[in-house]
């Protein structure tokens, strides 16, 4: 297993991650990133994540503090919040997963102990295997990622756990023509 924030985590970068690399040194960069990424996946525009960090085994996202997600008695929904955690989720796969390897989610497991009417700060961690030992015959491995997410005032209004199913990817024949997308 490997430490959150690894290096050596992704042995062949994806796309994404080499994407990440060019646009994580601004926060207009950062923005266009976060843009980018809730085109690719549309349902995250109902919180608007701003993507703060994303290393294999990492992730940092903001979704911030305005009236679409609040709920009728104003605080921070927490079906907002868990749209939040699935949007940190998302990039630390898209990070983490060489392209060798796909990943889905399969479940979640949400506890919502406080009230929150501030923004959030979500941080999705992971240990992810060593892909080399994750191969179609094996079949694939569930890997659990945590995901905190703290208001502005510092208090954790909602914690999530993310399961997600990492399996290899069939290889295909050099004589065949494969489809290069995720």
């Amino acid at each position: 297993m490997t430490t959150p924030g690894d290096t050596q985590i992704n042995p062949s970068p994806n796309g994404t991650a080499e994407l990440w690399k060019k646009f994580r040194g601004s926060a207009l960069k950062r923005g266009l990133f976060s843009a980018g990424f809730c085109i690719k996946a549309p349902y995250f525009r109902t919180v608007l994540p701003r993507i703060r960090e994303a290393v294999p085994g990492r992730a940092v996202v903001r979704i911030g503090n305005w009236w679409g997600i609040r709920n009728h008695i104003g605080t921070y929904h927490v079906i907002a919040a868990l749209n939040g955690a699935e949007a940190a989720m998302g990039i630390l796969c898209e990070v983490s997963v060489p392209t060798t390897h796909r990943w889905i989610p399969r479940g979640m497991r949400a506890d919502y102990p406080t009230k929150s009417t501030g923004g959030l700060t979500v941080t999705a961690t992971a240990d992810f295997p060593d892909f080399a030992q994750v191969t179609r015959e094996t079949g694939g491995q569930l890997v659990t990622v945590d995901i905190q997410l703290l208001d502005d005032a510092g208090n954790e209004p909602v914690h999530a756990e993310i399961d997600v199913w990492v399996s290899a990817k069939k290889k295909c024949p050099a004589t065949a023509r494969c489809s290069r997308r995720r």
